[in-house]
């Protein structure tokens, strides 16, 4: 019995339709709005949680994309995690970057202070 029998088409199109359908519900507002007021109605439940985080609603976007393409159980467990793995490296080349990443809060005192956070083996140049 061979196992991952679909195309490579098959492969990138399925990628491409877990990846659309699943920022779709995460990220973005809809026609009408009608996603933004499904994740306010559904709240900080399990269905709320769920619709935060890509990489979790990608594996359920991914289900039937799985079974639609894959032909036995152990093909569409493949297609299951590749579907979700593929969707979630294009999710993290496509999108935007935080210019904050990597600043933190330190000290109470100065709470309101961004700094950059310090690598304990940097040292100074003394030419500066």
């Amino acid at each position: 019995m061979t196992v991952a029998t679909a195309s490579f088409e098959g492969l990138v199109v399925g990628t491409l339709c877990v990846w659309r359908v699943t920022h779709l519900f995460n990220a973005e507002d809809g026609p009408g709005r009608v996603l933004v007021r499904l994740r306010h109605c559904v709240g900080d439940g399990w269905a709320g949680q769920l619709l935060d985080c890509f990489y979790c609603l990608s594996l359920w976007v991914s289900v039937p994309a799985a079974w639609l393409m894959g032909s036995g159980w152990k093909e569409r467990a493949l297609l299951w995690l590749a579907f979700s793995g593929a969707a979630c490296l294009l999710e993290r080349l496509t999108r935007e970057r935080d210019p904050l990443a990597g600043l933190v809060y330190e000290g109470k005192e100065n709470a309101d202070v961004l700094q950059r956070s310090e690598r304990a083996d940097f040292e100074p140049s003394a030419s500066r």
